[in-house]
């Protein structure tokens, strides 16, 4: 019952991000982060994932040109908050 469990979380998280690529045009990619994707990678790709991500009827072409990948690296939010925060500390002016 929890593998039926996870395949079934599998496919409603890929037509999820498959419905999210169309709703924002995401031909840059998709980008799957957090702590459930990397734990998961092996049923990501076992088929079920991309099956649902690609259902999307006469949009399937547009769809299937986006990549998808997920983020192994656990500090990327972290990195990516840093990073922000040095660029908005750059482009502050000095206080005079």
């Amino acid at each position: 019952m929890a593998r039926a469990a996870v395949d079934l979380f599998v496919s409603i998280y890929g037509a999820h991000a498959g419905d999210v690529a169309l709703s924002y045009g995401a031909t840059g990619g998709v980008y799957l982060g957090g702590g459930i994707a990397p734990k998961r990678l092996p049923r990501l790709l076992d088929g079920r994932f991309v099956q649902a991500f690609l259902a999307k009827g006469r949009l399937e072409p547009f769809v299937r040109r986006i990549p998808v990948r997920v983020v192994l690296n656990a500090d990327a939010a972290l990195v990516g908050a840093a990073l922000y925060a040095l660029d908005a500390a750059a482009s502050e002016p000095l206080a005079a």
